[in-house]
C-alpha cells in the first residue's frame, strides 16, 4: 500500500508506514475462568514496498498476528492502522491479500477457476475476471496450466496458483502464513526466486510469517523475531544485503546464526 503522506507540527512531511501494529495484545478467555494470552505489548512498523517476515518457534503468536493485522481476528488490546489510518476506518480491505499455509485450492476448479474466485464477490464482468486470471498465472509461470484441476499439479504448482489467486486482485499488501512450508527444500528456493521476481515487478508490500531462519534471511528486508508464548517481538533485524542472496554466503550465514541465537 502507498503510504499516507502526514504532516507533523513543524510541516514537515513523513512517510506513515504502510503497517503499523500499537500495543496489541491478545488472549483467549477459558470456561473455568483462566485464559490465555497469546500475544502481548506487540509494536511493530513494516515500511511500505518492504518485505518483513514474523520469525518465531511454534506457538509463539505469529500467525494470531498476521491474522490481526489482516482483520481475521480482532486484538482483545491496542490496534492496528494501515497507512496511518486505523484499521476501524479503513475502508480499501480489497487492497490487503492474504496467501495461507495451506493452498486452500477447491478441488473441483481448474485452475484459473481457482485463481478467478477471488474476484467473484465483486461486479466485474466473467471475460474481465477470465482475463485477470490467466494474466496472473502467466505472472506465476504457469500459462498452459490454465485447465489443470489441483490433482493434476505438483505442490509446488499447486503453490504458485495459491499466489496467482493472492495476485489477481492486485493487492497492494500480501500477507502470507509460512506459504512454502510444505514444499521440498528445492522447491520452496524456487518458490523464493519467483516471488522475489514479483516483488520486484509489483513493489507491493509483503509480510510473512515463518519459523524457517534460512527462508527469513534470503527474502525479508527487516525480520521481527518473536518470543515463546506469550509473544513479543524480542528484536527487529534490518538484513543489509543486497538480493538475491546466497544462503551458503558467508555474509548470509552471520545473520542466520545470530537470528538463531535471538530464538
Amino acid at each position: 500500500m502507498d503510504a499516507e503522506v502526514i504532516h507533523t507540527e513543524d510541516s514537515a512531511a513523513v512517510r506513515a508506514p504502510a503497517i503499523e501494529v500499537h500495543g496489541v495484545s491478545k488472549w483467549f478467555e477459558g470456561a473455568d475462568g483462566g485464559g490465555l494470552t497469546v500475544l502481548k505489548d506487540i509494536e511493530l512498523a513494516v515500511e511500505a514496498r518492504s518485505v518483513l517476515a514474523i520469525l518465531g518457534a511454534s506457538g509463539c503468536g505469529k500467525s494470531t498476528l498476521l491474522n490481526i493485522i489482516s482483520g481475521i481476528a480482532a486484538p482483545s488490546r491496542g490496534h492496528i492502522s494501515f497507512g496511518g489510518v486505523p484499521a476501524k476506518d479503513f475502508s480499501e480491505w480489497r487492497t490487503i491479500s492474504y496467501m495461507f499455509q495451506e493452498d486452500r485450492l477447491l478441488p473441483w476448479r481448474t485452475a484459473l477457476r481457482n485463481v478467478e474466485f477471488s474476484l467473484e464477490a465483486g461486479a466485474m464482468p466473467r471475460r474481465k475476471r477470465h482475463e485477470r486470471a490467466r494474466a496472473a498465472l502467466q505472472l506465476v509461470g504457469l500459462t498452459g496450466f490454465e485447465d489443470s484441476f489441483p490433482y493434476q499439479l505438483s505442490g509446488g504448482m499447486r503453490s504458485r496458483v495459491a499466489l496467482a489467486r493472492s495476485l489477481v486482485t492486485e493487492p497492494r499488501i500480501l500477507l502470507m502464513d509460512e506459504p512454502f512450508s510444505r514444499l521440498d527444500a528445492q522447491t520452496r528456493a524456487l518458490m523464493h526466486v519467483e516471488l522475489l521476481r514479483i516483488y520486484e515487478m509489483k513493489h507491493m508490500t509483503i509480510v510473512f510469517v515463518t519459523h524457517d531462519v534460512e527462508e527469513s534471511v534470503v527474502l525479508a528486508d527487516r525480520v521481527a523475531v518473536m518470543s515463546p508464548r506469550p509473544g513479543s517481538v524480542r528484536e527487529v533485524v534490518d538484513i543489509a544485503l543486497d538480493r538475491p542472496r546466497d544462503p551458503t554466503h558467508p555474509e548470509v550465514t552471520t545473520y542466520i546464526q545470530r537470528l538463531r541465537a535471538l530464538i
